[in-house]
């Protein structure tokens, strides 16, 4: 099975500006037989990329917003995994979709409240904290 997990992500949160802090999201792609060894290699890789690179720097959470199971990949046509509308500014809430599709949408309004992301109005719950 192919597993695609989908992350938010707030870091350098100790710095005083808001222009230091950063905040975004990302993907991560693994292929193995169950969704708990998924997360587990997930969780793995983040932490090496804790030590091996800048994108976690500083005072850091990770949200783990969704995961997305293949037991193959199309043929012939592309599949339209993660989209994202923002309205406004960065600082604006803004709606995301998982597999949007004629049968079903999947959409989500995020927001951020206090530093942290809300989905459909509820509070995420950090998936890892550095």
């Amino acid at each position: 099975m192919l597993y695609i997990g989908n992350f938010i992500y707030v870091s350098a949160q100790q710095n005083e500006l808001e222009s230091d802090r950063r905040h975004g999201e990302f993907n991560l792609l693994v292929e193995t037989d169950r969704s708990d060894a998924a997360i587990d290699l997930f969780r793995e890789r983040i932490e090496d990329l804790r030590h091996s690179s800048d994108f976690f720097e500083g005072e850091c959470s990770i949200f783990f917003n969704q995961l997305i199971e293949f037991d193959r990949v199309s043929d012939g046509t592309a599949t339209l995994i993660n989209f994202k509308s923002v309205a406004g500014d960065p600082q604006m809430p803004f709606i995301g979709c998982t597999l949007p599709s004629d049968v079903a949408d999947d959409c989500r309004i995020f927001d951020w409240d206090a530093g942290s992301p809300a989905i459909d109005g509820e509070p995420g719950n950090p998936f890892m904290v550095f």
